[in-house]
C-alpha cells in the first residue's frame, strides 16, 4: 500500500490543509490499478467520485467511442482528476482510459462532502486551492488561445496571398483560353468578308452576285455582333434586362427568319408549334440570343439535316417555350459540363459560352432550364418563365 498521508501533502488541492486533517482525508482514500486500455469513467456518466494519480498515465478523451475521437490531454502522478465534482453535480465531460499501468487514489464524492460538511477548514482549504487551479485554467486557456489566433492569423495571411496569386494565375489561364476563343471565332466570319469583298471586286458588273454577296457579308457581319454580345454578356457577369412586351408567336418568326438559310442549307426543316398567343414581358433582344443559340446547337447536332421543333404554351402561371432537335444527342458527360464555361464538344466550333448564357439570361427572368437528351435520340431543351402578365 502506498503512504496516502505522505503523497496526498504533496498533492495542490490539499498544500492548506493541517496535519490533521489531511490523515481524516488520507483514511478515505481508495487505492486502485488499471491496466493499459482501461476505462477509469465514461464521457456522461455520473460524477460520483475523483482521482489522484499515484503513477503511471492516463489520457482525456472526449466522443472516445465516435470514429473520430478528440484526445485532449495526458495526465501523470500528482494530477487530480475530477476534482470539479466536489461543486458541482453535472456528468463526466470527457472519458479517461489509462494509457499504461497506473496506480490511482479514489475519492468518494459522498463521503469527502460528508467530511467538509463536518469540518469547515478543510472546505475553506479546498476551496481556495480550486480556485487557483481553475485561475491557473483559464490564464493557461487564454494564453493557449492567444497563440492559437496568432497562429490563426499568420495561416490566414499566408491563405489571403496564395489565394491571390491562385486567382491571378486562373485570371490568366482563363484571359489566355478567352482570347484564343476570341481569336478563333472572330477570324472565322473576317475571312469570310475578305473573300466575299473579292468576289464584289471581281464582279462589280454583275449585281446578282453582288447582291447575293452582300446578303452573306450581313449574315457573317451578324454572327460577328452575336459573338460580341456573348463575350459583353459573360464579362460582365451581371444581366439587367430590358422588359418589354413580346407577342410569342412574332418571336417565333424571328427566330425562324434568322436561321432559315443556315437550316435550309442542311436541310433541316423547322417546325413552329406555338399554343400561347398572349404577349409576355421578356427581353427580346437577350431572349433572341438564347434561342439562336440553342437552334446553333440543334443545327450542329442535325449534320444530315433533320426536325427543329419551337413551341410555347402555358403551364398554369408559367411559360414554357420549348425547342426540340432531331440530332445527335448527348451523353451524360456532355449533360454534366453543358454549363461550363468554353466548354465545348463540337467539332464545328463555339465559345463554349452559349449554354452558359442561355442559362444566365433565363435565370435573370427568374426561369429555369432543363435538358433531356441522349444518344440518338435527339435533344430537348424546356425554358419554364413566370408570366408576369
Amino acid at each position: 500500500m502506498h503512504d496516502s498521508y505522505d503523497f496526498l501533502r504533496r498533492v495542490y488541492l490539499f498544500r492548506d490543509v493541517s496535519d490533521d486533517d489531511l490523515s481524516e482525508i488520507a483514511k478515505l482514500c481508495v487505492e486502485e490499478d488499471f491496466t493499459p486500455g482501461d476505462i477509469l469513467f465514461d464521457e456522461g456518466s455520473v460524477a460520483d467520485k475523483f482521482y489522484i494519480i499515484i503513477e503511471g498515465r492516463v489520457e482525456v478523451w472526449k466522443n472516445y467511442y465516435e470514429p473520430k475521437p478528440e484526445l485532449l490531454a495526458v495526465h501523470a502522478e500528482g494530477h487530480m482528476i475530477g476534482e470539479m465534482a466536489l461543486i458541482d453535480d453535472l456528468p463526466r465531460s470527457a472519458t479517461l482510459v489509462a494509457r499504461e499501468r497506473t496506480k490511482v487514489f479514489v475519492l468518494s464524492k459522498a463521503e469527502f462532502r460528508d467530511l467538509i460538511k463536518r469540518n469547515t477548514s478543510i472546505a475553506l482549504s479546498v476551496m481556495t486551492s480550486l480556485s487557483f487551479i481553475v485561475r491557473s485554467s483559464n490564464e493557461t486557456f487564454v494564453s493557449n488561445l492567444e497563440a492559437r489566433n496568432r497562429e490563426l492569423e499568420k495561416a490566414y495571411a499566408e491563405l489571403k496571398s496564395a489565394q491571390s496569386e491562385l486567382l491571378g494565375a486562373e485570371r490568366l489561364s482563363t484571359l489566355g483560353k478567352f482570347s484564343s476563343l476570341i481569336l478563333h471565332d472572330i477570324r472565322n466570319p473576317i475571312t469570310v468578308l475578305q473573300g466575299l469583298c473579292e468576289i464584289i471586286l471581281m464582279y462589280s458588273t454583275e449585281p446578282a452576285r453582288i447582291e447575293e454577296s452582300i446578303v452573306k457579308m450581313k449574315r457573317e457581319l451578324k454572327r460577328l455582333n452575336n459573338l460580341a454580345n456573348e463575350f459583353l454578356d459573360y464579362s460582365r457577369g451581371d444581366i439587367r434586362l430590358n422588359l418589354t412586351l413580346v407577342s410569342i408567336d412574332q418571336f417565333f418568326d424571328k427566330v425562324a427568319q434568322s436561321i432559315g438559310e443556315r437550316f435550309t442549307e442542311r436541310g433541316i426543316r423547322i417546325e413552329i408549334l406555338c399554343g400561347f398567343h398572349e404577349p409576355a414581358l421578356i427581353d427580346e433582344e437577350r431572349m433572341l440570343r438564347v434561342f439562336l443559340n440553342l437552334a446553333d446547337n440543334a443545327r450542329k447536332a442535325m449534320p444530315k439535316g433533320g426536325l427543329f421543333t419551337l413551341g410555347a404554351e402555358r403551364r398554369g402561371a408559367r411559360l414554357e417555350l420549348a425547342v426540340k432537335d432531331s440530332g445527335l444527342g448527348m451523353d451524360r458527360e456532355t449533360l454534366d459540363h453543358m454549363y461550363e464555361p468554353f466548354y465545348s464538344r463540337s467539332s464545328e466550333g463555339g465559345t463554349g459560352l452559349g449554354m452558359l448564357i442561355v442559362k444566365n439570361v433565363v435565370e435573370a427572368h427568374e426561369g429555369s432550364v432543363s435538358i433531356t437528351s441522349s444518344p440518338g435520340n435527339g435533344t430537348k431543351v424546356l425554358i419554364s418563365l413566370p408570366i408576369r402578365i
